[in-house]
């Protein structure tokens, strides 16, 4: 068996410093008492002075020592003040022109520093916190086991109960583990709309969740919003309007309705009778009948708007469909500007009838300011960070009411029937794209803009370019 010696033990800093003061000072005081043992001298003088430049000579190694070991402990209890988080504590004589003193005014600049990032880090803290405390919306905060480590005042009064008896509690216990969701999703997911039922309240959330680290360890922020009385708002308002467009058509058929058949109850009871009865009551059930005709396209309309499916994605041809709807419209030349060549996935029959009811509104804009023009609207189309991006472009008079251009029924129009825009902007919408429609800026005129995402099967940097 092979023993194994303890490692030699090293000295102290201060014991290395206390040795070298020694050894320098060795070689003067070995001369000093050889030249009085040497030398014409009594012992009495030999001792006296020998022992003291002994005696000098350890207590100037013991002053030296001192001198360097202070400073040391000095700056250590310093910097040790600042791990514990002690900011006041500061060195004297911190002067830059002084080695020493530079290490001095080093750290006490570092102290400071941290003192100030401490105390904008409990501000912001405390404003975090006054934030959260006074927003209604409900805020948890999990860790990795789906704990709960933080909770809001709104969380507290939708879990009805107090916050002491909430943390560290399971998500599932707490009834939140459908809001939450999977533990293996990803760190940001889009708002959920849920039903979801609390102690302290039932109804639609939004639920949003995100993921942060805290100490290096991966937690989950959870916000719900309670948005059921939001809905319950909007809700009302959109009956509102539906029921004040749909009595105003109505009104308008039963009104002439009501007054023709009067009219003709009256002729009819008559007598003798009237010689232009017949005539009377041909034209008037030629009204009668026309009205009713109305009536049933518009309830027809609204249907349409209303039962709009679920767009069935298929391969489309940008190119291709721009042209083959403007080679449609006869009534004028529409330009066909220059574009990339590019194919997405959208529902090809309803951005038909979505490009088919703009392109017939710039195309009549146009033809509104000349009844004989033969040009004025131009198509285009661009796309970047994968959102394509349709142009349809007039020289129309412009737009004068923007703010009911996609209510339901609204027209300008004498025979419109004020439901293209709004169906077109839900086609847009049921692609996840977005249509607007703003008046020009370089001239009069109308722009109308289709965005929607685009999943690129081809795309070339050169354009393609033509008129139809």
């Amino acid at each position: 068996m092979v023993s194994r010696s303890p490692p030699r033990r090293r000295l102290a800093q201060d014991q290395r410093v206390f040795l070298m003061t020694l050894a320098g000072g060795l070689p003067a005081v070995i001369a000093t008492i050889v030249l009085l043992w040497i030398g014409d001298h009594s012992p009495k003088v030999r001792w006296t002075f020998g022992t003291l430049v002994v005696g000098v000579w350890l207590g100037f190694a013991a002053a030296v020592r001192e001198r360097v070991v202070h400073p040391l402990q000095t700056l250590s209890n310093m910097l040790a003040a600042l791990r514990e988080g002690d900011f006041t504590i500061r060195g004297r004589s911190a002067s830059r022109e002084d080695p020493l003193g530079l290490a001095y005014f080093e750290v006490n600049t570092l102290s400071e520093t941290l003192r100030q990032q401490r105390l904008g880090a409990l501000e912001a803290t405390a404003l975090l916190r006054r934030v959260m405390e006074e927003i209604d919306s409900a805020v948890f905060t999990f860790d990795a086991a789906r704990a709960l480590r933080l909770v809001n005042r709104a969380g507290e009064k939708l879990l009805g109960r107090p916050v002491e008896h909430l943390m560290g509690r399971d998500a599932a216990a707490l009834g939140l583990d459908e809001a939450l969701g999977p533990a293996d999703s990803g760190e940001t997911e889009p708002a959920r709309v849920l039903d979801l039922r609390f102690p302290g309240g039932t109804g639609r959330f939004v639920a949003r969740r995100s993921q942060f680290r805290q100490a290096g360890v991966p937690h989950h922020l959870l916000v719900l919003a309670d948005v059921s009385r939001t809905l319950r708002e909007e809700e009302h308002q959109a009956w509102q309007r539906l029921v004040r467009v749909l009595s105003h058509e109505i009104n308008n058929s039963l009104t002439p309705i009501k007054s023709i058949a009067e009219s003709l109850r009256s002729m009819v009871g008559r007598s003798p009778r009237p010689a232009e009865l017949d005539r009377d009551l041909e034209a008037g059930l030629q009204i009668v009948s026309s009205r009713a005709e109305a009536l049933s396209r518009f309830m027809g309309s609204y249907a349409r708007l209303a039962r709009l499916p679920r767009p069935r994605l298929g391969p489309l041809d940008v190119e291709t469909w721009v042209r083959r709807i403007t080679n449609l419209e006869t009534r004028l030349a529409v330009a066909v500007e220059g574009g990339p060549v590019c194919t997405m996935l959208a529902d090809g029959d309803q951005l038909d009838q979505l490009l088919i009811n703009v392109v017939r509104n710039a195309v009549d804009a146009r033809l509104e300011v000349d009844p004989a023009a033969r040009s004025g609207v131009r198509v285009g189309w661009r796309f970047d960070e994968r959102v394509l991006e349709v142009r349809v472009e007039d020289d129309g008079p412009g737009l004068a009411d923007t703010e009911n251009l996609f209510v339901p029924f609204f027209t300008t129009k004498a025979n419109g029937s004020g439901v293209g825009l709004a169906l077109s902007r839900q086609i847009a919408e049921g692609h996840g794209g977005q249509l607007t429609l703003a008046n020009r800026e370089d001239a009069r005129g109308c722009v109308a803009r289709l965005r929607l995402p685009l999943a690129i099967a081809a795309a070339k940097g050169a354009p393609a370019s033509g008129r139809s």
